[in-house]
């Protein structure tokens, strides 16, 4: 019944939601939309969720009592790491919310794993496409994944700074330090380790090779954050989405026809 659902909303779901979700934040961060609507936290929430469902749903075939306990794990590091980023500046350098993003607690949302894992799960699954048969080699596996994971915040962080989400206080890159960046090696490290012992079978794989849908949250991030990042003028970050969307392309999970929906 669930991937019924998301096939059937395909277009909606990859598609006109970051659409509307990029003309919302942008038109939020530029006064077009008036109080209390503008960055409204429960919306954003709303959004975030609804275009995370196709890998949720993909996901949960595969997901088993293992998997659960090791996703606990990264679930539990996830607020750790942020709650000492924002106390401490490291590992990411200093920053701080400036836009609420749902409930927060201690000064990070308290749903911050619905942001983190999905991005890192999406550059995993991602890589096991593009890598085929190299990906059973695990040290080129780990490589390759932190740094997809790195590239996306290299495509989230500077779109998140010029809509205001969060502030670094500055930085060398569209206002992100690159500190950040160091941070997120170690992030992705974690991240990734934890996926490969949470899915260490081959459950994951099959259900990603038989799943259409499974990576459309990543076409969602393509086109929500490659078209902030050109609204701001952010270039090289615009460029680099798109080079997750040729990635797409080449794993055979971007379909034409969730743009024509009415064919």
């Amino acid at each position: 019944m669930l991937d019924r659902t998301v096939r059937e909303n395909r277009f909606t779901i990859a598609v006109l939601f970051p659409l509307v979700g990029a003309l919302a934040l942008v038109g939020s961060a530029e006064g077009w939309v008036p109080e209390p609507f503008a960055f409204h936290p429960w919306f954003v929430l709303f959004g975030v969720l609804v275009m995370r469902s196709p890998l949720v749903v993909g996901a949960l075939p595969a997901i088993d009592r293992r998997a659960l306990g090791w996703i606990g794990v990264l679930i539990a590091y996830t607020y750790a790491i942020e709650l000492l980023g924002v106390a401490t500046g490291w590992p990411y350098g200093s920053f701080e919310y400036t836009v609420d993003l749902g409930p927060m607690l201690g000064g990070v949302p308290v749903a911050l794993p619905v942001f983190f894992i999905p991005l890192v799960v999406n550059a995993y699954l991602l890589c096991l496409l593009l890598l085929g048969s190299r990906a059973s080699n695990g040290w080129l596996r780990l490589a390759t994944v932190i740094a997809a994971v790195v590239a996306m915040d290299v495509v989230l962080d500077p779109g998140a700074v010029a809509l205001g989400f969060w502030s670094f206080g500055g930085g060398s890159f569209y206002g992100v330090p690159l500190s950040n960046y160091a941070g997120w090696v170690v992030s992705a490290t974690v991240a990734v380790v934890t996926l490969d012992r949470a899915f260490a079978g081959t459950a994951l794989r099959d259900r990603l090779r038989d799943c259409e849908f499974m990576l459309d949250d990543m076409v969602s991030f393509v086109i929500l954050w490659g078209g902030i990042n050109l609204w701001y003028g952010n270039l090289l970050p615009a460029a680099v989405a798109a080079a997750f969307g040729v990635g797409l392309v080449r794993a055979d999970r971007f379909d034409a026809r969730l743009f024509t929906p009415w064919e």
